[in-house]
């Protein structure tokens, strides 16, 4: 049997996932990373003095978290600490509010109380769509390696195909959601959902409102902020014998006798292995970041299908005015010609923003903090880091507009420059190399993206990927699902290969599907 044990690229979620469950079933891993930390996206950045999350905010899907920490022999509530959020989300267009709440009769009030009666039926007609949705999808899909859509509709069983077309893949969501609200402003706030998975609402097909039901059924705050999750998993993968090197970046994956042997990282190290795990976006390989050998791993991705990118503020504020909730949108008074101009590989000239207000609470009245807090705040751009670099007066005029815009729902932010740090386009791909500074891989447009997306074994033997731009899907729970499935392959992949028994493996992979699954 071979005796190299596995080398994983990358401490992303996809890396550290599969770092844990491969170390908790007795194999030797060995996660080489290129940033001094784990976390990937998941990352944190210093502004004035104090670190703050500056990539995914919101934990949805606890049960896969759950079931993961679990089959490593711990529980995720030893790691990391969870409050469930009372107010979901904090949405904004000008002067108006509205509130979306974890108890679904509060949600449903409060549309009501926004937008009248019909409203709120709708919202609840919605709801139990996507919930179908999402049930229909959840066990033969998210949960299952890629397939296609013969392949789907053969796991569905005899409802197969009534059940495919019932998940509506050949509508967008902007479309289905018509249906449900007459209210342009309700259709903004969950056509957002998109952008989730980096997409367009009015390009994506309506099968993603299922995320709406994935939120509904509970956001978590994290103690001591998103990246603790990285840690917490970095901590139960090194228990279990993982080691992990860190400002190791990979410059080629080695291919000897048509499979995957191992990496040499920049400094000209071998590390000899029996599989390799890519936990960098599918489109590097591809584009020959990681060598010759494994461009032909999978399809390449072209710029035309990246998703969306961003410009990320953070800093440390004073605000007055807008009553912040942890998560607030403020909405653009025009969506169609925002994602016009996205589509255009420009910048909005009235963008919709996320903002998370880190120390605030997840209560129906968040408590200010005091004094200046913490505040990451989000911007949609096109993915074109590669092509091209803000200027600084460009960088300047975007920061001026982020302001107004913030301003006219009433929320005013004070703080020094030396306070804030922005992440642009073309410091994602300088992050994370030939994707453009795309952030959630390919872009979710037409019924066949989700069967083109790349899964978890490649046209490499030995050679697997895991992450966010991978089958099921972007987001954290979703990179999580992919280092199961990844896991599974490999785990599969190495009994049907060894020269001994496949007992020498005790446990095996559990692929019992959570309870929940999809998110951003």
């Amino acid at each position: 049997m071979a005796t190299h044990g596995t080398v994983i690229i990358g401490a992303g979620i996809g890396g550290l996932v599969s770092a844990a469950l491969l170390a908790a079933r007795g194999q030797r891993v060995t996660v080489v990373e290129a940033a001094h930390a784990p976390g990937g996206k998941l990352r944190t950045v210093t502004a004035g003095g104090r670190a703050i999350d500056a990539g995914p905010t919101v934990f949805t899907l606890r049960a896969v978290f759950d079931e993961i920490f679990a089959a490593c022999g711990s529980a995720l509530d030893a790691h990391v600490s969870l409050r469930p959020a009372t107010i979901l989300a904090r949405h904004a267009w000008g002067e108006d509010r509205l509130d979306l709440f974890a108890e679904a009769e509060a949600s449903e009030a409060a549309i009501g109380a926004f937008a009248g009666a019909d409203a709120a039926r709708g919202y609840r007609a919605f709801r139990a769509e996507a919930k179908r949705i999402f049930d229909t999808l959840d066990r033969p899909f998210l949960h299952a390696p890629q397939t296609n859509p013969l392949g789907l509709t053969w796991r569905m069983g005899l409802r197969g195909f009534a059940d495919l077309t019932r998940i509506r893949p050949y509508e967008s969501l902007w479309r289905a959601l018509s249906e449900h609200f007459q209210d342009p402003r309700l259709r903004q706030l969950f056509g957002r959902y998109a952008t989730y998975c980096g997409s367009s609402p009015f390009a994506c097909p309506a099968t993603l409102m299922l995320i709406a039901h994935v939120e509904a059924s509970g956001v978590w705050l994290v103690d001591g902020g998103m990246h603790a999750l990285a840690r917490a998993l970095e901590a139960l993968a090194r228990q279990n014998g993982a080691t992990f090197r860190y400002a190791a970046p990979v410059r080629e994956i080695v291919v000897e006798r048509r499979r995957a042997a191992g990496v040499v990282l920049a400094s000209g190290e071998r590390i000899a292995a029996d599989s390799v795990v890519c936990n960098a976006d599918p489109a590097a390989l591809a584009a020959g970041a990681f060598g010759p050998a494994v461009r032909r791993a999978v399809p390449a991705l072209p710029p035309a299908r990246r998703s969306l990118s961003a410009l990320v503020w953070c800093a440390t504020a004073r605000t007055s005015g807008f009553p912040l909730a942890r998560h607030n949108v403020f909405f653009s008074s025009d969506y169609p010609a925002e994602f016009t101009a996205l589509a255009r590989g420009r910048l909005p000239a009235a963008p919709s923003l996320y903002v998370c207000a880190q120390d605030r609470g997840g209560d129906e009245a968040p408590a200010h903090p005091g004094g200046p807090e913490r505040l990451q705040i989000i911007l949609n751009a096109p993915p074109n880091g590669d092509t091209h670099r803000l200027t600084q007066a460009e960088t300047e005029q975007c920061t001026k507009l982020m302001h107004a815009m913030l301003e006219r729902a009433g929320l005013t932010l004070d703080r020094p420059d030396s306070a804030t740090v922005l992440t642009t386009p073309s410091d994602f791909e300088a992050l994370f190399p030939r994707t453009g500074g795309a952030l959630y891989g390919p872009a979710s447009h037409g019924w066949a993206a989700s069967f083109r997306r790349p899964g978890s074994r490649t046209r490499i033997p030995g050679l697997y990927c895991a992450g966010g731009s991978t089958h099921p899907g972007a987001g954290v729970p979703m990179a999580a699902l992919s280092a199961r499935l990844a896991v599974a392959c490999l785990l599969k992949d190495h009994a049907l290969t060894a020269r001994s028994s496949p007992a020498a493996m005790p446990g095996g992979m559990s692929t019992r599907p959570a309870t929940t699954a999809v998110s951003a």
